[in-house]
């Protein structure tokens, strides 16, 4: 491993760290009542995810100002989101999966009820948590942040994803169904984490068109790499269900355009995010690596 990559592991494992202590401050104990309830949201919240989601929005904040914590409130309400997204795709009547992140999923061990509530828990806990945001300066009120956080995780991005991902199983879609598929299910929330970071931070609006346009090329970059270690991975280094998005005929790049193209596909949308990191200068350089860095990543 050269210097850069231990360099920004050290990095991302700095920030996860300042992620869980953050979470653990605004997350229910889990002896407090319903106790199940709160169990299963330590469950699912603190079983060893990447945070990539939230350590892309403190970045995002990096790159206008050196001081990140004016964005954790928004990093960890993003975070919950993802979790909450999670539980619910794992469900035998979303994705049917047994495993994340290495363990059982919730449902296998909560049961499927207690799973979507759990679920909805996270969801309405990620505007609680980012309520408390305090911006840097006033060119982005609270209000309008809670907005995007919510168009990003609603019915036209993240839930229109999975509804066009479900309703695409078994069919032979076109490349633009397949973006569609990827842009929202991934992609939006990506963005929307470096977004609120950059608004966090009170970014310009140079500043902000670029990290937007960053986000949009690295959630793809990211959801088609995803495909790819779906084919080329183990189960065991996955940490879920190696095989299963062919086996169920999801819409996939690596299914629907072919390996060598998915390859290539996952190569150029990550050039572009690297272009607009570029762009953004000096301050940009964080954004590179962290775009290279999960261009090499195996699981």
């Amino acid at each position: 491993m050269d210097d850069k990559a231990m360099e920004i592991e050290a990095y991302i494992a700095k920030q996860q760290g300042i992620i869980e202590s953050a979470l653990r401050k605004y997350v229910t104990d889990k002896s407090k009542k319903p106790r199940i309830l709160h169990e299963a949201i330590d469950y699912s919240l603190f079983s060893g995810g990447k945070r990539l989601r939230p350590i892309l929005c403190l970045a995002g904040a990096h790159t206008v100002c050196m001081a990140t914590d004016c964005a954790l409130p928004m990093a960890c309400a993003v975070e919950c989101i993802h979790t909450y997204s999670l539980i619910h795709d794992d469900l035998p009547s979303m994705d049917n999966d047994d495993f994340r992140r290495g363990k059982p999923s919730l449902h296998k061990i909560y049961g499927e009820a207690m799973a979507i509530l759990t679920g909805d828990a996270l969801l309405a806990l990620a505007f609680e948590i980012a309520s408390l945001c305090s911006p840097l300066g006033s060119s982005y009120p609270l209000s309008t942040m809670i907005w995007e956080l919510a168009r990003a995780a609603g019915s036209r991005a993240l839930v229109a994803g999975q509804v066009a991902d479900l309703e695409s199983e078994g069919k032979e879609i076109g490349l633009t169904q397949l973006r569609y598929i990827h842009c929202r299910k991934t992609a939006a929330l990506i963005t929307v984490a470096l977004r609120l970071g950059a608004m966090s931070a009170n970014a310009d609006e140079k500043t902000l068109r670029l990290i937007t346009k960053y986000g949009r090329s690295l959630g793809l970059a990211f959801q088609i790499i995803d495909d790819i270690l779906d084919v080329t991975q183990t189960t065991e280094i996955l940490g879920k269900s190696a095989g299963k998005d062919q086996k169920a005929k999801k819409a996939t790049y690596p299914r629907i355009m072919g390996l060598e193209y998915s390859k290539k596909a996952a190569a150029y949308y990550t050039q572009k995010s690297l272009y607009y990191a570029s762009a953004l200068g000096e301050n940009g350089k964080l954004l590179s690596e962290l775009a290279n860095y999960l261009l090499a990543r195996k699981r």
